[in-house]
């Protein structure tokens, strides 16, 4: 791969591209940027990729179909999670209610998957791996507007483009924009995902404890080692703490969950010991434009609509190949490319925020009234015949049919 080769708009060097982040739309993008001839360098803080302890994540058709194009679906489709039943326990029930999620899914999407976030996001580098530059143990601590950027353990490097691809809590976002705080609006729930030993799980289904204002889940996969435990909860206040603090979140958790159910206080206990840990506020990301000069985001890092809520892997996949097309199209010159691709973004993401507020506020109800009435309406969804269940979503694309809604355009 020259760095002197003619680029996609005619001759001349085509730039060389710095991306930030190595969980899901850096790689994608690195894969679409070497693809159209670019020489890319991604940058990941992390010491290696991230392979444990990752939470479910689901991908709808439009990135099922630029998986295809990669190469990467049959890989995908054998890493798949599996998961069709779900068991429902509420607070204060007599007994569980069995949900199939098959059918709920269905109604979703033409074409779906739950894959677990590190399995897929491994899948994603091993496509380019070959082609493409991957540092790890590395962070970027400035960025100067003619492309000079410094990193905190390897000195300066030069690039003409530099894309954020790093996240929610994105270190380029903060260094060209200045302060999350000012971009996110908080949903008011908090999210949490920690491996547990896998005989908590049973594979091919999804176990769920729920009452006001909370919820806990477990489920594995046949190819996994362990089970993932996520807890969910709302709070009327934002917490007090740091991201980056496990010990503090972790005590939060106990908190909040203690005395739900013995089986959840089984998953609590293993917050001491749980190889790999995860905690955040569902919280939306708020940034227009989120380009600016030789910078932009993509991913979570520019549009996320909420953790959990809004599809945001699915809009990660294609915010990555848009952009990467559009920089293909305008010859690597990012004063066309960057327009055009917030261009193509926009409106689905405008939508994204808007179908992920409402379902933040009845993910998790606050009230046993809320929380009867999400688990009768799930049933009674999954007991509908799949056609018909189907058409009833397909009504309003605006609602759980939004992200099959999602064009691919063809570059």
């Amino acid at each position: 791969m020259s760095l002197g080769s003619a680029s996609a708009g005619g001759a001349g060097p085509r730039p060389r591209i710095l991306v930030s982040g190595a969980s899901i739309a850096g790689p994608v993008l690195a894969y679409w940027l070497s693809r159209y001839g670019y020489p890319v360098t991604v940058v990941e803080r992390a010491p290696t990729l991230r392979k444990t302890g990752g939470h479910p994540v689901d991908l709808f058709r439009p990135a099922m179909e630029i998986s295809e194009r990669m190469g990467v679906l049959p890989r995908i489709e054998e890493l798949v999670t599996g998961t069709k039943r779900l068991v429902v326990t509420r607070e204060g029930a007599a007994g569980p209610v069995e949900i199939d999620l098959g059918k709920l899914f269905g109604a979703a999407s033409d074409r779906h998957v739950e894959i677990m976030r590190d399995d897929l996001s491994e899948i994603y580098y091993d496509a380019a791996r070959d082609d493409v530059e991957y540092v790890f143990g590395d962070r970027i601590t400035a960025i100067d507007p003619d492309g000079s950027v410094t990193f905190e353990n390897g000195g300066h490097r030069r690039f003409d483009l530099v894309i954020g691809a790093d996240g929610l809590h994105s270190g380029v976002r903060t260094l060209v924009f200045g302060d999350e705080a000012r971009h996110v609006h908080l949903a008011g729930a908090y999210i949490s995902v920690s491996s547990v030993p896998k005989e908590f799980g049973r594979a091919g289904e999804m176990r769920m404890h729920t009452g006001p204002g909370r919820a806990a889940v477990v489920q594995t996969a046949q190819h996994l080692t362990d089970a993932r435990a996520a807890f969910l909860f709302r709070r009327d206040h934002e917490l007090d703490y740091h991201h980056r603090d496990a010990p503090r979140q972790k005590e939060v958790l106990r908190e909040t969950f203690a005395g739900m159910h013995p089986e959840v206080d089984r998953w609590l206990d293993q917050l001491a010991v749980t190889p790999a840990f995860y905690f955040d506020s569902i919280t939306q990301l708020q940034l227009d434009p989120w380009s600016r000069g030789r910078v932009t985001l993509v991913g979570d890092a520019a549009y996320c609509p909420g953790p959990a809520v809004g599809g945001s892997t699915s809009l990660a996949v294609l915010g990555a190949y848009v952009l990467a097309g559009e920089l293909a199209l305008a010859g690597g010159d990012h004063e066309r490319a960057y327009p055009a691709y917030e261009r193509e973004m926009g409106e689905l993401v405008r939508r994204s925020r808007a179908f992920a507020r409402g379902v933040a506020r009845t993910l998790i109800p606050n009230s046993a009234l809320g929380v009867r009435a999400v688990v009768g309406g799930a049933r009674l969804m999954s007991a509908l015949p799949t056609a018909i269940g189907r058409a009833i979503a397909k009504a309003n694309d605006k609602g759980l049919r939004l992200h099959d809604s999602m064009r691919v355009k063809d570059y």
